[in-house]
């Protein structure tokens, strides 16, 4: 591989015809294969209430994907805070790194109920962008109003489902140093009262904070000195004011002595561009089901995807997406990715790919891997 690591973010899609179980299977065979190409890392998400979507519990499959590799490192992108306590995400993780030591990350990300993008006091980008553009030429389409969601039953229905009661006003930044007193064997009280989470105390795990925007997400990495994970898959309008947001707020800790980034993108690759648009084909449709509160439908076929009838307000839901999907050839996508890591600046790129087939999914992995060694 070259000097940037490229990592994998996995969701355990559902495709049309298949289960849960089958996802599953799918994906801890997908992070075999990623050890084999030579990914640097592969993480899971968290996501709930999602009929084509089984990545619900990312420590659980971590456990079960740690028995099946050797060596790729393995993490969450992300545990969402609001869902778990300070304690037993750290209990979690303790115990997956219990019997895997020094293989996981622990990926941290907000869950107060807000539709994922919503950015909260995010600062203006430094980098400049002109026509929708950064100067490199990278696409930064317009921010996406998610405003239409506030409403939705099915975004209620899930902050009841799964919100722990006071998570809306606890504070973040609280939550994070928690974790990371725990993790040190330092957690006081307020009181006075010590805690000590075992297993989880002392355990060899690698803190990452995931943000769509420069606002808290990216002060509390940059201001607590650790690694950031920016979202360009889900929220390409603002990367740059995240990635640029947590430097700015970067201080060195002992953990890193200088800013370190991760940027994801949607990635679909095959021998050729036509075969790879083709393979892509379902993706609008599977991006429309998200951001319509439908939750996200089983991964459909291109034959499935055709059928779906689109009107221009569908189509101006997704176009975001759907325009900084990096799909083609393998010299195009690597393109495509050299220049979001140059306009990002970012230390690794995190890829997620998603077909209907897992035959096609895995090999998508594989002609990147193969082309960015090349580089």
């Amino acid at each position: 591989m070259p000097d940037i690591p490229l990592g994998v973010l996995d969701l355990v899609p559902i495709p049309s015809g298949s289960t849960a179980a089958d996802a599953l299977r799918n994906s801890i065979d997908l992070a075999q294969h990623a050890e084999r190409f030579g990914y640097a890392r592969y993480w899971f998400a968290e996501h709930h209430l999602n009929p084509g979507v089984a990545g619900t519990s990312p420590a659980v499959v971590l456990a079960l994907t740690a028995s099946a590799t050797s060596t790729i490192r393995l993490g969450s992108g992300a545990v969402q805070l609001g869902h778990r306590t300070a304690l037993s995400t750290v209990e979690e993780f303790g115990l997956i790194d219990a019997l895997h030591p020094g293989r996981f990350d622990l990926g941290l990300g907000r869950s107060g109920g807000r539709p994922p993008g919503q950015a909260t006091a995010a600062p203006a980008t430094v980098t400049p962008v002109v026509d929708g553009r950064a100067p490199n030429g990278l696409l930064i389409p317009p921010r996406f109003s998610f405003e239409h969601l506030l409403g939705s039953p099915r975004i209620a229905l899930q902050r009841k489902l799964l919100l722990l009661p006071g998570a809306e006003s606890q504070d973040y930044a609280e939550q994070i140093d928690d974790i990371l007193a725990l993790l040190a064997g330092t957690y006081r009280s307020p009181e006075g009262v010590e805690a000590h989470a075992v297993p989880g105390e002392g355990a060899e795990l690698e803190v990452w904070i995931l943000g769509s925007s420069g606002g808290q997400s990216a002060e509390v990495a940059g201001a607590r000195g650790l690694r950031f994970a920016a979202n360009y898959h889900v929220s390409p309008a603002t990367v740059l004011e995240a990635v640029d947001g947590y430097r700015a707020f970067f201080q060195p800790s002992d953990v890193l002595d200088k800013p370190y980034v991760s940027v994801s993108a949607d990635v679909v690759v095959a021998e050729d561009g036509e075969r790879a648009r083709e393979l892509a084909t379902g993706y609008a449709a599977w991006v429309r089901s998200i951001r319509t509160a439908e939750g996200a439908i089983e991964y459909p076929t291109p034959e499935q995807a055709r059928a779906f009838e689109w009107s221009e307000e569908d189509r101006e839901l997704v176009r975001d997406r759907v325009d900084t999907q990096f799909v083609g050839s393998p010299g195009q996508v690597a393109d495509r990715l050299l220049r979001l890591q140059e306009a990002t600046g970012a230390d690794e790129l995190l890829i997620t790919t998603i077909t209907h087939d897992h035959a096609d999914r895995v090999r998508s992995y594989e002609l990147l891997a193969q082309e960015w060694s090349r580089r």
